[in-house]
Parts: structure tokens; sequence; C-alpha cells
């Protein structure tokens, strides 16, 4: 039996429950590729999942986390036809990333824009799958609308703040300080609201927006509903501060508002194959014109994911996080 390095969730818990440890080399099934893992992503569920919190998990003890990885195609399922041993992939999965290799649904791959290195193509698969469904697909967020984004300097942030402006809508977002915000103007952000010293309902009420894209909830959720113009979408993809909220029905009916949000991992491996077609289709071309790149703040081995998820639980990062998992 062939043995990887690979980060396993001991139980859930603190970052401290992340340890490096042997486990058997995973084989693809026939419609899956065994990727010679070079780069993974670090995301916020990947905490949830570490805590034991994230939806669907289910009991997390000796579970491999890691959505989103980078690498080299090392062998194809018999029913695979698009792609070769060798060929330079990025992919989306539902866990295992955090480990030397992993077996991947073939449908859920995409090839490395050109120009990425392997730690940035690591760093798009879970933000653009979830943006572009989220803001684009469920939240129809359209040229010339404005697209207010709460987390502006998250790993979706800076993903959304890039493909919303390339596609030539205008761009609010909430972050936590001056740095932050700083660096969503930079990146296209026409309104960077810090939220600790001012109040993003109060600076937006005159202009409006179209779609909300809410990772926080709380007591947001009613300023979102408030700030939302007539047939305005508020999308929620997270709720860091709190779950519910009130909000008035009447109202919501009278401007026609939508209401919906979307969790990415626990949906069918059809639909995320359905959507890795349309990401290819319409922000790879971004990616590769130059129109959107992620943002990397810092990048860690993977021995040393327990660091990872520490900064990521701090929110002190702008952009996202990636493990370096072997040399390009």
């Amino acid at each position: 039996m062939i043995f990887m390095n690979s980060i396993v969730i001991q139980h859930p818990g603190g970052p401290a429950v992340l340890k490096l440890q042997p486990q058997p080399m995973p084989q693809p099934a026939g419609h899956e590729v065994l990727i010679r893992v070079r780069a993974a992503g670090v995301n916020r569920p990947d905490v949830l999942m570490r805590q034991g919190k994230y939806a669907g998990t289910g009991d997390v003890s000796g579970l491999v986390p890691g959505l989103e990885i980078a690498g080299i195609v090392e062998q194809c399922g018999a029913e695979v036809t698009r792609w070769q041993p060798n060929d330079a992939v990025c992919a989306l999965l539902p866990a295992g990333g955090y480990a030397e290799y992993a077996v991947v649904d073939a449908r859920h791959c995409l090839p490395i824009p050109a120009g990425l290195s392997m730690m940035e193509a690591a760093a798009l698969p879970e933000t653009v799958f979830t943006v572009w469904h989220n803001v684009f697909q469920r939240g129809a967020l359209r040229a010339s609308e404005t697209l207010l984004v709460h987390g502006g300097s998250s790993g979706i942030g800076t993903t959304a703040i890039q493909l919303a402006k390339a596609l030539g809508s205008r761009v609010a977002i909430t972050a936590g300080d001056a740095a932050k915000c700083a660096a969503c103007r930079e990146l296209g952000a026409e309104w960077a609201i810090n939220y600790k010293t001012e109040d993003f309902e109060e600076v937006l009420k005159a202009e409006g927006v179209d779609v909300v894209l809410d990772m926080v909830g709380g007591e947001y959720i009613a300023k979102n509903l408030r700030l939302l113009k007539d047939d305005g979408r508020l999308v929620f993809v997270n709720a860091m501060q709190g779950s519910k909220g009130e909000f008035n029905a009447l109202e919501v009916m009278r401007r026609r508002i939508s209401i919906t949000g979307s969790t990415l991992r626990p949906r069918s491996a059809d639909f995320k194959a359905a959507l890795a077609v349309e990401v290819e289709k319409h922000v790879w071309p971004l990616v590769e014109a130059g129109a959107f790149r992620p943002v990397i703040y810092k990048t860690f081995a993977l021995a040393d994911a327990a660091a990872a998820h520490e900064l990521m639980e701090s929110s002190a990062h702008i952009g996202k996080i990636v493990l370096e998992v072997g040399a390009e």
C-alpha cells in the first residue's frame, strides 16, 4: 500500500486538532482523476468543518479538510475523456484537499488559466464557484447595477469585487479597518466602508443597491433589506453574526425583494459540474485577460495548516490563504 502525507482532523476542536499524518493514497473511481496536489486553498468552511459545525459533514474525526486544490493529473479513471496524466488543473472537492494527493470528480476540474501559478490557481475554485453562483446566477447582478459585499477583504469579497467590476457593475463593500478598505478600493470598489467607524446603511441609503452578498447576517439583515432598491436581491453565503433577523414582509412584497442564498458543498455532483462549465465559459476569459486575479495574502507549508487556520480565524488577512503542498 502506498501512503501520502495529509492533514487530518483528530476530533472537532481548535486549530491544534489538525495533524500531519500518513494516509493511504486514494484511488480514482471510473469518473474521477487522481491529482498530485501542489497547493490547497484555505477557506472559512474548512474552519467550520474542523469545528464540527459545517452543515452536512457529520462526524469530522479522521476527515481531511480542503475544498479546492491545484496540481497535476496523476491518473485518470476509465470513464474520463477530457483529462490526461500530466495535465495541470485546479479543482473543487467536498473534502480531502489538504493532502499530497486527492481524487476529484473529473467534471469538477478546470484547466489552470494561462499566466497563473499553482498557488494562485488553488485560490480559485471555491471562491469563484461560490461568487458566480450566488452573485451572478442567484443574485442576477447585471452591468450598471450596484453590488454591496459584506466582508469585502475576504477571499469571497475580493473575488466578488473584481468579477462585478469586470462585468460592468458598481461595487460597495464593508470591511473592518482602513487597510482592508484601501485594498478593496484598489481592486475596484467604489465605496469602501469601515463598519467599525461608519454605518453602511447611512453611507449608502441615498444611492441604494441592487444586490447584497451577505456573509454576516444578524443585525445586517434588516439594514440590507432597507438598502435594496425595488426588485433588489439579498443573497446569503454565511451568517457569522447570527442566522436570525427581523424584517417587514409587507415591504418585501411591496418592493418585490428577493431573499435567497446557498451553500456549495452539499450540492450534487451534477450541479457542480454544470457550474464548472459556466465558470470556465464566463470567468476564465476574465482571468486570462488580467481582469481578475486571486489575491494571495499568505502561504503556509502543508504541515503548518494549524497556523493557517489561526490566521483565517483572526480575520486579519486580505484575500486568500493557501497551503503549499509540493514544489511546482
